[in-house]
């Protein structure tokens, strides 16, 4: 039994409220000759059953709307207009939506269900993603989220443009989300692997969202996401987005959850760090923000639950980035994820708050051949030439480059049950040949206590609640 896919107006109510549609571009811009540019037999009569079908004249809508109190311009495709296709009209389109979410600054929203690039237009057909990528960097390039909705199908160039390049990715359940398309898979391709759950647990989507919720949930990131740029004075006020002079409030920085009193040794300093009942990032997230959303994955085929917590929230009615280690050792996927949300916020003007909290890098032989040290480096780099202000805190262990690559220069923060150490003391002792009960005495040579980089000029103490 197949189900019936939502019209492109199905879905563009289910979204959003008063939605007006652009009117079609131009047709004398350009040529019409009969059955396409290809000249392919049967291609206008293909087109007036699909316009008769869908009661549109192309496959995809594009106009703007308000979506739970935000304006947009959303870009629906209609699969049932020659399967979502991409063509020459498409592009015209296409493009004249993005040009208009330029000129009127408003956040881009594709609702995308697209088979690809439409055959009976040939290579005219598959440059129109040229187009599409155009756009969609050039709107990246004006400080402009886009957040894009997969639906089903999601597959082929719309996918790997439209789809795949937006910001933030939802999807619905259930969906088919691949660049191949179930005709032209290899036969024995596991279908699991071509849904949108798979590509959330990929890193490729954030979020797979169901239906009765997608309303409320593209609304609040567009909330986050665009109101960003109006609190910060001067953000998002060139046609490049936030100008790199402009003044950027830095993320307040939370107060300290665990104990008050400072450690008296450094071995004490790491016990108290490495306590199971020392709060945790989730708590810190929980007590600085009144709401939150995720983002997931590292676009690179990786993910780090366990290791790495991302996203933007609301705190005291402004949005600020997070990147937040979690106690456990950070794969490469967990730092390349916190450099995907710090460059987005960066580029929409949004502070960002980082916590420190791991005993280091993951350093098994899956972390070397996934590329640790170069998503390290790329952290490190990001974090250092970023414009927007990072506000960093040490909430328990500071394990050598692994938490230093996310700490803010400058900016650093450390709450009293936490250390920050080049190396664990255990491991010091071990290079140094020193016999186990000397691992507490080389913590203390270490100066790696809250108050020894403070005197050291490394962290700041934060206030304790």
């Amino acid at each position: 039994m197949t189900t019936r896919r939502a019209s492109a107006r199905e879905v563009v109510a289910l979204v959003a409220d008063d939605f007006t549609r652009f009117p079609d571009p131009p047709g004398g811009e350009r040529k019409s000759t009969p059955d396409g540019p290809l000249g392919w037999p049967g291609y206008d009569a293909s087109r007036e059953r699909a316009a008769r079908r869908t009661g549109e004249s192309e496959s995809v809508v594009c106009g703007t709307a308000s979506v739970e109190g935000t304006r947009a311009v959303l870009i629906a495709f209609e699969f049932g207009f020659l399967g979502g296709s991409l063509g020459e009209r498409t592009g015209d389109r296409l493009e004249a939506a993005y040009s208009y979410a330029r000129e009127h600054r408003l956040p881009v929203v594709p609702l995308v269900a697209t088979g690809g690039s439409r055959m009976q237009e040939g290579m005219l057909a598959l440059t129109q993603l040229q187009r599409v990528a155009r756009q969609s960097a050039l709107t990246r390039e004006a400080g402009l989220p886009q957040i894009a909705v997969l639906r089903d199908p999601t597959t082929g160039g719309g996918w790997a443009t439209l789809g795949a390049g937006a910001d933030v990715v939802l999807a619905l359940p259930d969906a088919q989300v691949g660049f191949a398309g179930s005709r032209v898979r290899p036969p024995d391709a596991d279908p699991a692997a071509y849904t949108a759950e798979a590509q959330v647990a990929a890193g490729a989507a954030d979020a797979v969202v169901p239906p009765a919720e997608l309303r409320e949930v593209l609304g609040r990131w567009l909330r986050l996401l665009t109101d960003a740029a109006r609190a910060v004075p001067g953000a998002g006020g060139s046609p490049a987005g936030p100008p790199s002079g402009s003044p950027r409030e830095p993320a307040p920085v939370p107060v300290a959850l665990g104990v008050a009193d400072l450690p008296r040794t450094g071995w004490e300093a790491v016990r108290r760090a490495r306590a199971a009942e020392r709060p945790r990032a989730r708590a810190y997230l929980d007590a600085y923000f009144s709401h939150r959303l995720a983002i997931s994955g590292d676009r690179c085929g990786g993910v780090d639950p366990d290791g790495m917590l991302c996203g933007f929230g609301v705190h005291r009615g402004r949005t600020v980035g997070y990147a937040a280690q979690t106690g456990a050792a950070t794969r490469p996927a967990g730092y390349r994820t916190a450099a995907r949300l710090i460059r987005l916020a960066d580029r929409l003007g949004i502070p960002v708050l980082t916590l420190v909290d791991t005993p280091g890098a993951a350093n098994d032989a899956a972390a070397e051949r996934q590329g640790a040290g170069a998503a390290i480096a790329e952290l490190f780099g990001v974090v250092a030439t970023a414009r927007t202000p990072i506000t960093t805190l040490v909430i328990g262990e500071g394990g050598s480059g692994g938490a230093l690559a996310l700490a803010a220069p400058g900016r650093t923060w450390a709450t009293p049950d936490s250390y920050f150490s080049v190396i664990a003391p255990e491991s010091a002792a071990a290079i140094l040949k020193r016999p186990p009960a000397e691992v507490e005495a080389t913590a203390d040579q270490l100066r790696i206590r809250p108050q020894d980089l403070a005197e050291l000029g490394v962290i700041r103490i934060t206030e304790a609640r």
